[in-house]
């Protein structure tokens, strides 16, 4: 009787582990498919009601399912270029998102570079966009790296007490250039720019970061992506 009674308190000690936060957690992280969501605000979720919920990353981990862990490591405010005041590359997120050892890296970065005290030409943008896809690529975990162009601009829609500064046609041409480095690089690029244009609807909160049905439409072009290189495998 007494062993009987020590098996079933091991029984329901080793229930309460199995069914802890923590050991969930670890476990989770240890079987999924691992997705590192690189960005600025809009990858954030800035200004979405319920970012949890409804920022990309969130919408993306919904889509893929409990298979995969999407993390999100975006930074508001912050630029690709190097040079400015408020690069990725000095926020904490990006050695994060390299720490993550993810199994993909998508990267949506370059509205902000667009701000005219940020923005030094076509050519330094693509230097430091190498640099970036060079460091992720150099991760143990071997990651496919996904490029996204930068949404479509709608100044319209920007706050008359607080503008924003980007230059709607600097954005045109980062989403160009994007494009053809990927194929310079041989990365699957997916277009924001161009899903977004003729959308104003889904920036209808201040002309740059999405609502929640333009965060939604991101990320089922992340999710068909990811889905469409996994067939090719």
């Amino acid at each position: 009787m007494k062993h009987k009674r020590t098996f079933y308190l091991f029984l329901f000690t080793l229930s309460l582990f199995l069914l802890s936060p923590v050991f969930l957690i670890a476990f989770q992280d240890s079987c999924s498919i691992r997705v590192a969501c690189v960005g600025d605000s809009i990858t954030y979720g800035a200004k979405i009601e319920n970012r949890f919920l409804n920022s990309y990353p969130s919408r993306l981990q919904q889509l893929l399912g409990g298979k995969y862990l999407v993390k999100n490591f975006g930074a508001s405010g912050y630029t690709l270029q190097k040079n400015s005041n408020f690069s990725y590359w000095d926020h904490r997120n990006f050695e994060k998102s390299s720490d993550f050892e993810p199994d993909y890296v998508l990267i949506m970065l370059g509205t902000n570079d667009t701000k005219p005290y940020y923005w030094n030409g076509t050519e330094h943008f693509l230097k430091d966009y190498r640099d970036l896809i060079s460091h992720y690529r150099s991760l143990e975990s071997n990651p496919q790296i996904i490029l996204m162009t930068p949404a479509t601009v709608y100044p319209e829609n920007f706050p008359a007490v607080r503008p924003y500064y980007i230059q709607s046609d600097i954005a045109d041409t980062i989403a160009d250039a994007v494009i053809h480095l990927g194929e310079e690089e041989q990365l699957p690029v997916i277009d924001i720019h161009r899903a977004t244009a003729f959308h104003p609807d889904y920036f209808s909160l201040d002309g740059v970061h999405p609502s929640a049905s333009g965060a939604a439409e991101i990320a089922s072009l992340a999710y068909e992506t990811i889905k469409n290189l996994e067939k090719r495998e």
